[in-house]
């Protein structure tokens, strides 16, 4: 017995649930900036404490990178993210959670074999990506200029 796509489909929007897209456009848009302003109040304090700027950006990427970490660890971030949903991508929050999360899935299988080798599982195709496509980028540039 074949089914059709049509038939497929009318059984998957049949079976999936209406996602209320406003209120995740909401919740995303709240959360997203509550990361933003934390952010935002960490940078203020690592200036009037009397940092550089470049101090102040890699201590606020740093900490940012760290409290993700650590939550996504306990289970937390998780649960925020299921609220939140793309509000908890920024980028700094949702590459560390791509980062945590996998070495977390496999640390049972040992450090080299589990958690080293599994970590970059999501964020690896993002950060050659991002880099060959810099890379690209610069060439253009060069060539143009």
């Amino acid at each position: 017995m074949s089914i059709s796509k049509d038939d497929y489909s009318k059984m998957t929007d049949k079976a999936s649930p209406n996602s209320p897209v406003a209120l995740n456009c909401v919740k995303a848009f709240i959360f997203g900036g509550a990361i933003c302003c934390f952010g935002q109040l960490l940078m203020t304090l690592l200036e009037n404490a009397g940092l550089g700027q470049k101090e102040v950006q890699a201590g606020v990427s740093s900490i940012l990178i760290i409290i993700t970490a650590i939550l996504t660890g306990i289970g937390v971030f998780d649960k925020i993210a299921r609220h939140a949903g793309a509000g908890t991508i920024v980028p700094i929050t949702g590459f560390a959670n791509s980062v945590v999360s996998p070495a977390l899935e496999f640390q049972h299988e040992g450090f080299v074999l589990g958690t080293a080798s599994q970590m970059f599982t999501i964020a690896g195709p993002v950060i050659a990506y991002g880099t060959a496509s810099s890379v690209i980028y610069g060439l253009i540039y060069y060539i143009i200029k």
